[in-house]
Protein backbone atom coordinates (compact mmCIF):
# COMPACT_ATOMS: atom_id res chain seq x y z
CA UNK A 1 0.00 0.00 0.00
CA UNK A 2 1.15 3.55 -1.17
CA UNK A 3 1.65 6.30 1.85
CA UNK A 4 2.68 9.63 1.22
CA UNK A 5 3.63 11.12 4.48
CA UNK A 6 4.08 14.92 4.98
CA UNK A 7 5.67 16.85 7.97
CA UNK A 8 7.65 19.55 9.64
CA UNK A 9 5.08 21.99 9.33
CA UNK A 10 4.38 24.27 11.96
CA UNK A 11 3.85 27.65 12.95
CA UNK A 12 6.44 30.98 12.13
CA UNK A 13 7.35 34.11 11.98
CA UNK A 14 7.15 35.74 8.75
CA UNK A 15 11.10 35.62 7.54
CA UNK A 16 11.26 32.29 9.24
CA UNK A 17 12.36 29.20 7.64
CA UNK A 18 10.87 25.27 7.85
CA UNK A 19 11.67 22.08 6.22
CA UNK A 20 8.90 20.04 4.89
CA UNK A 21 9.56 16.33 4.52
CA UNK A 22 7.55 13.67 2.16
CA UNK A 23 8.05 10.04 2.81
CA UNK A 24 7.06 7.84 0.29
CA UNK A 25 6.12 4.10 1.66
CA UNK A 26 5.63 1.79 -0.77
CA UNK A 27 6.28 3.70 -3.19
CA UNK A 28 8.30 3.78 -6.16
CA UNK A 29 7.87 6.47 -8.42
CA UNK A 30 9.93 8.82 -6.11
CA UNK A 31 12.75 9.47 -9.44
CA UNK A 32 9.77 10.70 -11.35
CA UNK A 33 7.03 13.62 -11.12
CA UNK A 34 6.90 14.41 -7.77
CA UNK A 35 5.36 17.66 -6.87
CA UNK A 36 4.12 19.96 -3.78
CA UNK A 37 0.86 21.70 -3.50
CA UNK A 38 -0.67 24.38 -0.90
CA UNK A 39 -4.07 25.11 -0.42
CA UNK A 40 -5.08 27.77 1.78
CA UNK A 41 -8.82 28.23 3.94
CA UNK A 42 -10.96 29.90 1.28
CA UNK A 43 -8.86 29.68 -1.63
CA UNK A 44 -8.10 26.90 -4.25
CA UNK A 45 -5.12 24.59 -4.16
CA UNK A 46 -1.94 25.51 -6.29
CA UNK A 47 1.30 23.74 -7.16
CA UNK A 48 4.26 25.40 -5.45
CA UNK A 49 6.88 23.65 -6.68
CA UNK A 50 7.85 19.87 -8.80
CA UNK A 51 10.79 18.51 -10.00
CA UNK A 52 10.43 15.70 -12.78
CA UNK A 53 12.34 12.15 -13.27
CA UNK A 54 14.97 14.22 -15.07
CA UNK A 55 15.66 16.14 -11.35
CA UNK A 56 14.46 19.61 -13.70
CA UNK A 57 12.49 21.98 -10.84
CA UNK A 58 9.58 24.83 -11.65
CA UNK A 59 8.59 26.90 -8.43
CA UNK A 60 5.38 29.04 -8.45
CA UNK A 61 6.39 32.73 -8.99
CA UNK A 62 5.00 33.43 -5.18
CA UNK A 63 7.47 31.40 -4.22
CA UNK A 64 10.10 31.59 -6.83
CA UNK A 65 14.38 32.34 -4.58
CA UNK A 66 12.57 31.19 -1.72
CA UNK A 67 11.61 27.49 -1.92
CA UNK A 68 13.62 24.80 -2.99
CA UNK A 69 12.26 21.31 -4.04
CA UNK A 70 14.54 18.11 -3.57
CA UNK A 71 14.52 14.51 -3.25
CA UNK A 72 16.52 11.96 -1.65
CA UNK A 73 16.07 8.51 -3.17
CA UNK A 74 17.56 6.73 -0.85
CA UNK A 75 15.17 7.64 1.70
CA UNK A 76 12.67 7.61 -0.48
CA UNK A 77 11.82 11.34 0.59
CA UNK A 78 10.77 14.70 -1.18
CA UNK A 79 11.99 17.67 0.98
CA UNK A 80 10.68 21.24 0.53
CA UNK A 81 13.08 23.73 2.01
CA UNK A 82 11.19 26.98 2.51
CA UNK A 83 13.18 30.13 3.45
CA UNK A 84 11.98 34.05 4.13
CA UNK A 85 8.59 32.76 4.77
CA UNK A 86 5.22 35.32 4.45
CA UNK A 87 2.16 35.25 5.61
CA UNK A 88 0.65 34.15 2.28
CA UNK A 89 2.17 30.97 2.78
CA UNK A 90 0.02 29.80 4.95
CA UNK A 91 -1.86 27.07 4.11
CA UNK A 92 -1.87 22.95 4.22
CA UNK A 93 0.84 21.66 2.12
CA UNK A 94 0.41 18.31 0.22
CA UNK A 95 3.46 16.01 -1.81
CA UNK A 96 2.14 14.13 -4.38
CA UNK A 97 3.46 11.81 -6.81
CA UNK A 98 2.76 10.40 -10.18
CA UNK A 99 5.12 8.43 -12.25
CA UNK A 100 3.27 8.71 -15.22
CA UNK A 101 2.78 12.50 -15.38
CA UNK A 102 4.49 14.44 -18.68
CA UNK A 103 6.47 16.93 -17.98
CA UNK A 104 6.28 20.56 -20.47
CA UNK A 105 8.72 22.61 -21.46
CA UNK A 106 8.27 25.94 -22.65
CA UNK A 107 9.02 29.22 -22.19
CA UNK A 108 12.42 28.17 -20.53
CA UNK A 109 11.06 26.19 -17.99
CA UNK A 110 10.35 22.71 -17.67
CA UNK A 111 7.28 21.16 -15.20
CA UNK A 112 5.43 18.07 -14.74
CA UNK A 113 1.94 18.01 -12.45
CA UNK A 114 0.60 14.66 -10.51
CA UNK A 115 -2.82 13.94 -11.49
CA UNK A 116 -5.85 13.96 -9.11
CA UNK A 117 -5.96 10.00 -9.33
CA UNK A 118 -2.45 10.15 -8.88
CA UNK A 119 -0.67 9.73 -5.27
CA UNK A 120 -1.26 12.03 -2.23
CA UNK A 121 -0.29 12.82 1.03
CA UNK A 122 -2.32 14.26 3.70
CA UNK A 123 -0.97 17.36 4.08
CA UNK A 124 1.07 19.00 6.85
CA UNK A 125 -0.31 22.77 8.45
CA UNK A 126 1.99 25.40 7.75
CA UNK A 127 0.86 29.01 9.54
CA UNK A 128 3.29 32.50 9.27
CA UNK A 129 2.70 34.92 11.24
CA UNK A 130 3.41 38.52 10.92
Amino acid sequence: QVQLVESGGGSVQAGGSLRLSCVALGYTGINYCMAWFRQAPGKEREGVAQIDGLGRTNYADSVKGRFTISRDSAKNTLYLQMHSLKPEDTGMYYCAGDPLAPTYCGGGFCSCSPREDSYWGQGTQVTVSS
